[in-house]
């Protein structure tokens, strides 16, 4: 039974992920920044498959040697799911860029070290959509943000040098080549593993939900369902055509976030706002808010993505929008319950 290394363990995409994997005969060794995760992610898997002993942790930071290497032994493949992603913009961007190109650097090269297969990275389309100066392009694999253009945040700009970073680690490598693929996800939906719904993808709904956004602000998001993310990650891990290739992870067109909200105004949720919030008023709030001062950076953007590669290679069907948004709102819903006990 071969091996597989996920970074990040306790993630939203990690856990789908390491489902996944079991799903399809793989061990599983999950790394955590902080042990004490290890019974929420046992218990999340649990609740979805038996893992038998084929499931197993490890400790690793970002920022730190210490563990990489040790954490390769006995690994055919790496996936490299972990990453800072905030909620708020940071003061000083290195905070983001250091850990995401210092993390993935140390990844690449104990998997080289260790003689892995192949590393599969976990990237963003915010390496690959923004600073071009117009929204009027359709963008894919071959496309790269410029992160000296026009609304480059410290999230966008630490996406895309972490995964130039890698690719130069590919790309300039002597000995045994090390393999690696990139899944560049949108904003990822659809049900949450675990309770720890605090992350960036689920917050937006929790406070759709929570009545927490009295109005949508005039954004558009290019959108996946973190499943069809999984099951990218192990397909770009085992497919022979998937080696040294990127693939955008999203719906081509951008869908306003308002559309998300009456979906689940229509399903369930009935006190989900469907209004929307004007821009005048995000560009007031912006002057007191770094939330609102990014997603000002976001108003009335529409991004087209071209994911004809994904579909190709990698065989997607997409789940559809609808049913990821039903879905997600029914698990944070249950969760949300789960609180209130």
């Amino acid at each position: 039974m071969d091996k597989v290394l996920v970074t990040g363990a306790s993630g939203y995409i990690a856990l789908h992920c390491i489902l996944e994997l079991l799903k399809n005969g793989f061990a599983v060794r999950g790394s955590l920044r902080t042990p004490n995760r290890e019974t929420q992610v046992r218990d999340a898997i649990a609740a979805e498959i038996d893992a038998k002993n084929n499931l197993e942790f490890c400790q690793l930071d970002l920022l730190k040697d210490e563990g990489w290497e040790e954490a390769m032994i006995g690994c055919k493949y790496v996936l490299h799911i972990a990453s800072p992603f905030p909620f708020n913009e940071p003061k000083d961007e290195n905070d983001l860029i250091v850990p995401a190109r210092e993390g993935t650097l140390r990844a690449l090269k104990a998997a080289k070290k260790n003689g892995v297969k192949r590393v599969v990275l976990t990237s963003s389309v915010a390496a690959i959509a923004y600073g071009h100066g117009t929204y009027d392009n359709k963008l894919g694999a071959d496309d790269w943000t410029d992160i000296n253009g026009p609304g480059i945040t410290p999230y966008i700009k630490s996406k895309t040098i972490a995964e130039k970073a890698a690719w130069d680690f590919i790309n300039n490598q002597e000995g045994d080549l090390l393999e690696m693929s990139v899944i560049n996800p949108a904003f990822v939906m659809g049900p949450s593993l675990s309770n720890d719904i605090e992350g960036t993808s689920t917050d937006t709904f929790v406070k759709l939900l929570t009545n927490q956004i009295p109005a949508c602000p005039n954004v558009y998001f290019n959108y996946v369902d973190v499943r069809d993310v999984a099951r990218n990650h192990v397909a770009a891990m085992t497919n022979k055509d998937a080696n040294g290739k990127r693939f955008p992870c999203t719906s081509n067109e951008s869908v306003h976030m308002v559309e998300f909200a009456k979906i689940l105004n229509k399903n369930g949720y009935p006190k989900v706002t469907t209004k929307t919030l004007p821009d005048i008023i995000v560009k007031f709030l912006a002057l007191f808010s770094s939330e609102m001062k990014s997603i000002k950076s976001f108003l009335n953007k529409k991004t087209l993505l071209d994911n004809s590669q994904t579909k190709e290679v990698l065989l997607w069907q997409p789940i559809p929008m609808e049913q990821t948004v039903i879905e997600m709102g029914q698990s944070i819903k249950n969760y949300l319950n789960q609180r209130k006990k």
